[in-house]
């Protein structure tokens, strides 16, 4: 049976991990995947990614690095997610994953107008989304967790915009059958997402931002946390309900 990758593009802070765990654990729960039927590969490591052919799927996930820097290990992985694209592997990236998705497939990253978005955000799907096979049942509206500092400024020429906040535009994106990515974080529970605004209290306070009011208002992402379980169910990656 081929794996499921967890490509590992970074790793939650020491304290967050201390406590809540790190990525692939916190993905692992989200897709509902036997932990058996996974392998990680730590990119920012240095480790190597099997052949896009010998895989079943792959999720990549957030980091602190910015996709801008063009490190070596991220642009690698970046020609991998091509490779991967002409294959028509099932592909899930989220946040850094999400960029760098974007990045590979010929869209513009930078740093987000006006600074960071951190907290949970209302999610309002766009028109396309009602005829998607991942969006179509959901509301038009549920909330998500967030904590980025870069963005896709502009998409790929053939992706398509699924979903979007007040402040990100490119929320959620569809390239092809197989592959979307979120700028917000599924994998989050409310507990990550407030461990997160802990940390970077600091840094919003001198941005302008009140911590304080985006601690309050934290809440449950039901929504936002099925779409895992949702492409992992689509894709026929197994061990869902085990």
């Amino acid at each position: 049976m081929k794996s499921v990758l967890i490509i590992r593009t970074g790793r939650a802070p020491d304290t967050i991990r201390a406590r809540h765990g790190d990525f692939p654990h916190w993905f692992r729960l989200g897709a509902g995947l036997d932990h058996k039927l996974l392998r990680t590969v730590d990119v920012a490591a240095g480790e190597t990614l099997p052949a896009a052919k010998d895989i079943a799927g792959a999720v990549i996930t957030g980091s602190a690095a910015m996709v801008t820097d063009r490190a070596a290990w991220s642009e690698r992985t970046a020609g991998w997610i091509r490779d991967a694209m002409d294959a028509g592997i099932p592909l899930f990236g989220v946040c850094y994953g999400h960029q760098l998705m974007a990045h590979a497939l010929g869209g513009r990253v930078g740093y987000l107008p006006g600074g960071r978005e951190i907290g949970t955000q209302p999610i309002e799907l766009s028109a396309h989304a009602a005829g998607d096979a991942l969006t179509g049942k959901l509301p038009g509206s549920f909330r998500a967790h967030t904590t980025h500092e870069q963005s896709v400024l502009e998409p790929p020429r053939d992706a398509v915009v699924l979903a979007r906040s007040a402040r990100e535009p490119h929320q959620l994106l569809r390239y092809g059958a197989n592959a979307v990515s979120t700028q917000f974080h599924p994998e989050f529970n409310a507990e990550v997402m407030r461990a997160y605004i802990r940390r970077k209290h600091a840094d919003m306070r001198r941005e302008g931002a009140d911590p304080r009011l985006a601690f309050q208002a934290v809440a449950a992402t039901p929504v936002a946390r099925r779409l895992l379980r949702q492409f992992s169910r689509m894709h026929g990656w197994t061990g869902l309900d085990r």
